[in-house]
């Protein structure tokens, strides 16, 4: 009974260390990440929501619809792994297949956080290509309302954001100023890089300017060094995101580890046979599960700017 209790009590110790590290390596990485560049937020909440069905018919267009030859092999890849967490920590077939079964029930919501992941940056690079287009439309036109026709007429926007310029040409032409229309479209797509160049021509078309061609290419700098430093995140981001998956998947096999130096038939006979046992290792497996889908929603949906 001793001896029992003595490894209980490491088993404790180790699923506390687990959650401990696992706590700390999320902070760690998330606060790393965040640091890389301050102007890093949540695409989903910076603009107007979009279904699932905007997303999946987008990355059809894109052809980057999920085939089913990718969906079985995310099934086999991450319902496997669970399934071999499972049989180790309890070596039992029937929990292998639980947690298998349950892994592969998350597969197409990764899949979805994957294809979101790819429509934000779509609306991102769309937003770029808009503003640095309605700068150059309005050092011809001088005009923020023919800048957007332009724009709008000339091809190079896609849905949905080309939809959204013509609300703004519409509303522009209704209202007879473009306050309201730029108020839509702020709310809409909340970028750093838009809300400054808007505030900027509405300076322009009210208050005049003495040199608005050198204040316009000043704007254009700033567009270009924030869309460099996004994109230069995006990278620091898939490295870090690697190392991530990489280090929550070791931590798994901290019990396993536990096990092999208590040795398998000490652990199954004795261990095993306590029901508050398993309860501890199911929950370790909950927990670590629950840090690597929270981190993977972290990695494919914190993709925008201010």
């Amino acid at each position: 009974m001793t001896d029992t209790m003595l490894e209980l009590v490491a088993l404790l110790f180790l699923a506390f260390l687990v959650i401990l590290v696992k706590s700390r390596s999320d902070s760690n990485s998330t606060k790393k990440v965040d640091s890389l560049n301050k102007n890093i937020n949540n695409l989903q909440q910076k603009y107007a929501a979009y279904s699932f069905a905007e997303v999946k018919k987008k990355m059809q267009e894109f052809g980057y619809n999920y085939t089913t030859r990718q969906y079985v092999i995310q099934c086999v890849l991450i319902g496997g792994f669970a399934a071999v967490v499972g049989y180790l920590y309890f070596i039992s077939i029937i929990w292998a297949i639980v947690y298998g079964g349950i892994a592969i029930a998350f597969v197409p919501y990764i899949a979805y956080l994957q294809s979101k992941k790819k429509y934000s940056d779509y609306i991102f690079e769309q937003i770029q290509t808009y503003t640095t287009n309605v700068i150059m439309e309005f050092n011809t036109t001088q005009s923020f309302v023919k800048s957007l026709e332009g724009v709008y007429d000339s091809g190079i926007i896609e849905d949905p954001v080309k939809s959204d310029i013509k609300v703004m040409i519409d509303m522009s032409y209704q209202n007879g100023t473009i306050d309201e229309s730029i108020a839509y479209f702020n709310n809409r797509y909340p970028f750093y890089m838009v809300k400054n160049m808007h505030q900027l021509f509405l300076q322009i078309t009210k208050e005049g300017a003495k040199d608005s061609g050198q204040a316009l290419e000043n704007m254009s700098m700033d567009i270009d060094a924030l869309v460099e430093g996004v994109y230069r995140d995006q990278m620091d981001r898939k490295a870090s995101h690697r190392k991530f998956l990489t280090f929550g998947a070791a931590l798994f096999f901290l019990p396993v580890a536990f096990q092999f130096m208590l040795g398998p038939e000490s652990y199954q006979t004795k261990l095993l046979a306590l029901w508050y046992v398993q309860l501890i290792l199911h929950v370790i497996i909950i927990i670590n599960a629950f840090f690597m889908l929270k981190g993977e929603t972290f990695f494919n949906e914190d993709v925008g700017v201010e």
